[in-house]
């Protein structure tokens, strides 16, 4: 199923989404009568950098013997249709096309083999990133956790075998990504079970799993879609500050 967040005459509410209609509490609404929001509410979103070889190429980096972790803030996600706004304090803002894996349980020390069992679905990223100040800064909190640089959606889809899907992102109607989830240097459940080893994941928290080659600029005006089969597409525009 893919379930969805959303608000209607200003009451927010958990649906499902199926054939252009949203089944909510015995009713249904057509799709284009509600405002989509961020599917959950993550007390944390965990990323994952340099996971695919072609990304890491291209940003001249070393492939990592682990993963290379770092975090979002909540207050960075943005919902389906809204604006990235891009800071004054930046000259250079990305798109980053994502995998999300989306936690059901709170759980810590998960196995591999038992980590797909904590696993409620999963959904779309824009790994947003403020490719400057990533470069300048002596860390990627401030690059990577300003408001509207999470974009999530838009929908958990609970039925996904997340090991080969195909993975596209456009702006301005372009292709600019184009890989599959097979390619990933660490899969999901190898992400799991490195992750929980250090932290506690919550209900509802995000594991964006990295981004493969084709980053780029994101300028005002743009529309930026990103396109994972068997989940949807995660649309957002771009907007200055």
């Amino acid at each position: 199923m893919r379930f969805v967040r959303f608000e209607r005459d200003g009451r927010v509410a958990e649906g499902v989404l199926s054939d252009g209609l949203v089944a909510a509490g015995g009713r249904s609404f057509a799709l284009d009568s509600v405002r989509l929001l961020a599917p959950v509410m993550p007390s944390k979103i965990v990323c994952v950098g340099r996971n695919y070889r072609d990304h890491v190429a291209e940003m001249s980096a070393d492939l990592p013997v682990e993963p290379v972790l770092f975090f979002k803030p909540p207050s960075a996600v943005l919902e389906p249709g809204g604006s990235i706004v891009l800071p004054p304090q930046s000259t250079r803002v990305d798109y980053e096309g994502e995998l999300g894996v989306v936690i059901g349980r709170r759980c810590k020390n998960v196995s591999r083999d038992e980590a797909l069992a904590v696993v409620r679905g999963y959904t779309i990223v824009n790994d947003v990133t403020a490719r400057d100040l990533q470069r300048s800064d002596v860390q990627w909190a401030r690059a990577k956790g300003f408001d509207t640089f999470a974009p999530v959606g838009p929908c958990v889809a609970d039925d996904v075998d997340a090991s080969g899907l195909r993975l596209r992102t456009f702006v301005n109607g372009e292709v600019r990504q184009d890989a599959t989830t097979a390619l990933l240097i660490f899969d999901v459940p190898r992400l799991i079970e490195y992750i929980s080893a250090a932290f506690t994941l919550e209900a509802g928290d995000v594991i964006a799993t990295g981004t493969p080659s084709g980053v780029g600029q994101l300028h005002p005006g743009d529309e930026v879609r990103v396109e994972i089969e068997d989940i949807g597409a995660l649309v957002n525009r771009v907007v200055a500050a």
